[in-house]
C-alpha cells in the first residue's frame, strides 16, 4: 500500500504549523513534511505530532536573505559559516521533533564553477557528518530552471555527481517528479537509475503544480511502478492547492485503491 506525506510548506498554508499537522491527520495523510518551521517552537510541533501519531519526515535549511530572493547558501563562497549555522539549526530542530532528514538548500550559483562545487561539497560533507552523529539523513534536490533559475542543482545528473564527490552514505536525493519532468522527463527510467541514491519522492501535477489529478504525468501508474522498482518510502504531496486544500484531496483515496 502506498503511503503519502503532506508537504505543509504548500498545503494548509493558512494554518499555523501545529494546526496544519492536525489537518493532515484529519484528511488521511500518513506523515507530514515542511519547509522552514523555525518560527514555531519545536515543542509545539512535537505536541501536534504526538497527538496525531504522524511523523515529520523532513525540513529545509535556511534560505538566507529572503528579501534578495535567496534560496539557500550552501554553494555560495564566503557564506560557509552561515551555511553551517543553518545546517546546525536544522539538525537541532530535527532532533527535537524526531524528524528524519534535512534538505540542505544550495542557493544560486553556477554548477560548473569549481569554487562553487568545492564550497557545496565541503558544506554537504559537513552536514552529512554532523547528521550521522544524530542518525539523520541529508537530502539535496535538483530544482527546475523555470521556477528556480540559476539554482546550483538543476538536474538529476548534477545531484548524482555531488553524491559521488561527497562520498558519505547518509547523503540522498530528493526526487521531485514535478522538477524532474520539467528537466528531462522519462521519470521511471531515470528514477530506476538513481534509486540507490534516492531518499524521498515528491510529486505534483505538471506543468501546473496543483493537485495530481490533471497534467502530463499519470501518477496512479508511475508511483506504483516506483514501488515495484524497490522504493519503500513515502510519497510527498508538494503542490499548490487550487482552492482549499481539503477540497482537492479526492486523489488521495483514489490512489489508495
Amino acid at each position: 500500500m502506498m503511503r503519502f506525506s503532506a508537504n505543509l510548506g504548500l498545503l494548509w498554508t493558512n494554518l499555523q504549523l501545529p494546526a496544519a499537522i492536525r489537518a493532515a491527520k484529519d484528511n488521511g495523510f500518513d506523515a507530514v513534511e515542511c519547509h522552514w518551521p523555525y518560527d514555531v517552537p519545536p515543542e509545539n510541533v512535537l505536541q501536534a505530532l504526538n497527538e496525531t501519531g504522524l511523523r515529520m519526515l523532513g525540513l529545509n535549511t535556511g534560505r538566507g536573505d529572503v528579501s534578495k530572493g535567496e534560496i539557500g547558501v550552501a554553494a555560495l563562497q564566503g557564506r560557509e559559516y552561515q551555511s553551517r549555522q543553518f545546517i546546525d539549526e536544522a539538525l537541532a530542530y530535527a532532533v527535537k521533533i524526531g524528524c528524519d532528514y534535512i534538505h540542505v538548500m544550495a542557493g544560486t550559483a553556477d554548477f560548473h564553477n569549481q569554487i562553487a562545487q568545492r564550497v557545496f561539497t565541503e558544506n554537504i560533507r559537513y552536514a552529512c557528518r554532523a547528521a550521522a552523529l544524530v542518525e539523520k539523513t541529508v537530502l539535496i534536490e535538483p530544482l527546475n530552471t523555470y521556477d528556480a533559475p540559476g539554482y546550483f542543482l538543476s538536474t538529476l545528473e548534477d545531484a548524482l555527481l555531488v553524491i559521488k564527490q561527497v562520498g558519505e552514505p547518509n547523503l540522498k536525493i530528493m526526487f521531485d517528479c514535478y522538477h524532474q519532468q520539467l528537466m528531462g522527463g522519462d521519470l521511471l527510467n531515470r528514477f530506476k537509475h538513481a534509486l540507490p541514491h534516492i531518499g524521498h519522492v515528491q510529486f505534483a501535477s505538471v506543468p501546473e503544480r496543483v493537485e495530481p489529478d490533471i497534467g502530463e504525468v499519470y501518477y496512479p501508474w508511475l508511483l506504483k511502478e516506483f514501488v515495484v522498482a524497490g522504493y519503500t518510502g513515502m510519497f510527498g504531496a508538494e503542490y499548490k492547492a487550487r482552492a482549499r486544500t481539503e477540497d482537492g484531496l479526492s486523489w488521495l483515496s483514489d490512489y489508495r485503491q
